[in-house]
């Protein structure tokens, strides 16, 4: 049975460590940065200290073989490290909870910098980030790049490395939870979203039909991890839907209310005409004093 972690078959155990490593001390930083919120008397959601976590744990997991198929396994990994743990981590909104955790001054102002950069912005533009997302996944599974990886340890950490990174990138382009330098409308990340879904449902039809070139994949180990790929991108895309109706429903509940507030302030509208000194043509009564 081929190795189907995070990291490609054959990797050296420190490479599989430092992505353990990496993820422990980054979870670590986030609850910190919580704890510190917390003694402030500053309020912030459990609920997403817990997604940052479970986000975390999901990419510390996929470095570890897993008992089932390797394509299977390999897809098992794809959807985890690629697409759930992202989503996870990018709705804990790390970078808002970096800034109201930093203290004015250098840190906090260069963290500022950065997430309003042009480059940051280009890549997190919702139809950049879906052809890097899905773009990469193309090419890895429709050329021969998928069968190089697997004797090539270094190429597949950097194959799998792109995956996470490409996958946090559109997660953060979509949800746009986090300050951004340009804020897309909803409409746009919806299409985008939907686009995105298609393209990833064709490619995982399309390898249900045919292996990735120049690698042998027993036909039952390929079509379970084409269906995998199929509706468990489907479910994530469908958590990004929510995602986005939630703010469409937020947004729209502002605006209703601004417009409440609005009319109290100004007070009852009286059209000319129709006031109680009207006739019911229009014209005032003989002997009502205009205005």
């Amino acid at each position: 049975m081929h190795d189907h972690s995070m990291l490609a078959p054959g990797s050296p155990g420190p490479l599989q460590l430092l992505v353990v490593v990496a993820a422990v001390t980054i979870a670590g930083a986030y609850l910190a940065a919580w704890s510190r919120l917390r003694r402030r008397g500053d309020l912030w959601s459990r609920t997403r200290d817990a997604s940052f976590v479970a986000g975390s744990a999901i990419v510390a997991a996929a470095t570890a073989p897993l008992p089932v198929p390797a394509f299977t396994g390999h897809m098992g990994v794809h959807l985890g490290a690629g697409m759930v743990a992202p989503v996870l981590l990018v709705l804990a909104r790390p970078v808002t909870l970096a800034l109201r955790t930093l203290q004015p001054g250098r840190a906090r102002r260069a963290l500022v910098a950065v997430a309003h950069s042009w480059p940051v912005a280009v890549l997190t533009a919702p139809p950049v980030a879906a052809v890097l997302d899905l773009g990469g996944l193309w090419l890895l599974y429709r050329t021969g790049l998928f069968a190089v990886m697997h004797h090539d340890p270094l190429l597949g950490a950097a194959v799998h490395l792109h995956v996470f990174a490409t996958g946090v990138l559109f997660a953060y382009a979509i949800c746009q939870v986090d300050p951004v330098r340009h804020r897309y409308g909803l409409g746009s990340r919806a299409l985008v979203l939907f686009l995105d879904g298609t393209a990833h449902a064709i490619l995982a039809k399309s390898l249900y039909a045919s292996p990735p070139p120049g690698h042998e994949v027993a036909t039952s180990d390929l079509q379970a991890g084409a269906l995998l790929m199929f509706y468990g991108g489907d479910l994530v895309e469908v958590v990004l839907a929510i995602v986005l109706a939630a703010e469409w429903y937020r947004r729209t509940g502002r605006d209703r209310a601004r417009n409440v507030r609005r009319n109290a302030a100004e007070g009852p509208h009286v059209p000319p005409g129709t006031g109680a000194d009207a006739t019911p043509s229009g014209r005032r009564r003989a002997g009502t004093p205009g205005r």
